[in-house]
C-alpha cells in the first residue's frame, strides 16, 4: 500500500443483541442496527463496574425489513429502493433494502471512500498500468492508456464523474498494489461500517456472482463517504477538465462529464430539492442504479438509492417519486 497516512483500519469489537420482544434465542447477524460497540474498560449495563453501552447504530437510519411507501409509487420498476433522512435518522421509503443485489458502478463510492481515507496526497502521480488500461470495448472508461501519468485526484474525478473502470483499477493498484488486495480492504471497510450484505471482488462493479451489496449497505457506505468534503466536491461537479501526460510525455487534455442526469440537466429534481450529487451504475445484471445525495426544502440531507431499475427513465421516475412523496 503506497498511501501511508492511515495504514491500519480501526477494528470494531461488536456484539449483536436480541431485539426486544422478537422471541429469538440468538441475534440476527443480518441486521446491522442491532450492533453496539464496546471499547476498552467499557462493559454492559448491569454488570459489575460496567458503563453504558455505545450503540453502533446511534447515528444511523434503521428499520425492519418492511416495505414503506411502495403502494403509492411506481415501485415495480425497480427491485430495490430506499430513502434515508439523515437529520431524523429515519428510513422514509423502503423496498427490499436488505436484499442482495448487484451494485454496478455504485461500487466506486467505496473505492473513493477508501482512497480518501488512506491517501493524504491526492496530487501524487500514478502511472497507469496495462492491466488498468485493458478494459472491454463496451466498458465505461476514462480513456487512460498504459504509461499515462496522472494525479490521484484526477483519477478520482474520472472514477466518480465519468465512471471509469480503468480509473478504478489504476486507483486500486496504487493504493494496495493489486486488485485482489484492494478488494480485501473494501470488504474489511464495508464490514466495519456494518454493511453485512456486501462482498466485493473488484473496485469498479463489473459483474461477478460474488460481487453484491444491498440498498441499505449502499446507504451506509455513502453516508460514510459523504462526511469527507473532498468526496462531496467531486460528486457535485458537473464536469471536470483534466490534463495529464502520455507515455511519450505529450500532454493529454479531456473533459469528463458527470453521468448523473440531475447534474447534467437531463432530469429535474422535485420542487424544493437541491441535489448535491451521487453515483450512477448500469450493467445487464444490475440494471439501472443510482445513489443520490440531496437536501429537501427544510434543509435536511437525504440519501436515496434505486437498484435494478428496468430502464433509465424509470430509474429517475422512481427516484423523484421517493423524494417528493416521502423525503420532503
Amino acid at each position: 500500500m503506497k498511501c501511508t497516512n492511515k495504514l491500519c483500519s480501526l477494528m470494531l469489537i461488536v456484539s449483536f443483541l436480541l431485539c426486544a420482544g422478537c422471541g429469538k434465542n440468538e441475534a440476527d447477524t443480518d441486521r446491522p442496527y442491532d450492533v453496539y460497540q464496546i471499547t476498552a474498560n467499557v462493559g454492559i449495563s448491569g454488570m459489575a463496574g460496567a458503563a453504558d453501552k455505545t450503540y453502533f447504530a446511534d447515528d444511523l437510519c434503521v428499520t425492519e425489513d418492511i416495505f414503506i411507501g411502495t403502494d403509492t409509487t411506481d415501485s415495480q420498476v425497480a427491485e430495490g429502493a430506499g430513502a434515508f433522512n439523515l437529520s431524523t435518522n429515519s428510513v422514509v421509503y423502503a423496498k427490499n433494502i436488505y436484499e442482495r443485489l448487484y451494485p454496478a458502478s455504485i461500487t466506486k463510492v467505496l473505492t473513493a471512500y477508501i482512497t480518501l481515507k488512506y491517501c493524504a496526497d491526492l496530487d501524487a502521480y500514478v502511472t497507469v498500468s496495462e492491466n488498468a488500461a485493458n478494459q472491454a470495448a463496451d466498458s465505461s472508461v476514462c480513456g487512460i492508456k498504459a504509461g499515462d501519468v496522472i494525479t490521484l485526484r484526477d483519477l478520482l474525478y474520472g472514477l466518480m464523474l465519468r465512471s471509469g473502470n480503468d480509473a478504478a483499477i489504476a486507483i486500486a493498484e496504487y493504493v494496495s498494489g493489486d486488485v485482489a488486495t484492494f478488494a480485501e480492504l473494501m470488504n474489511s471497510e464495508a464490514k466495519a461500517m456494518g454493511a453485512t450484505q456486501t462482498h466485493f471482488v473488484n473496485p469498479n462493479g463489473l459483474p461477478d456472482p460474488d460481487h453484491y451489496t444491498s440498498v441499505y449497505d449502499i446507504y451506509l457506505m455513502f453516508q460514510a463517504a459523504a462526511q469527507n468534503q473532498t468526496f462531496l466536491d467531486i460528486i457535485s461537479a458537473k464536469s471536470y477538465d483534466v490534463s495529464y501526460t502520455d507515455v511519450s510525455g505529450n500532454v493529454v487534455e479531456k473533459t469528463w462529464e458527470n453521468t448523473n442526469q440531475y447534474l447534467s440537466g437531463k432530469t429535474e429534481a422535485p420542487e424544493g430539492f437541491s441535489v448535491v450529487g451521487g453515483k450512477t451504475g448500469t450493467t445487464g445484471d444490475a440494471g439501472y442504479c443510482l445513489v443520490l445525495y440531496s437536501y429537501n426544502a427544510s434543509g435536511q440531507p437525504i440519501i436515496s438509492v434505486v437498484l435494478k431499475a428496468d430502464g433509465r427513465s424509470n430509474l429517475y421516475l422512481l427516484m423523484n417519486e421517493m423524494l417528493s412523496g416521502f423525503a420532503n
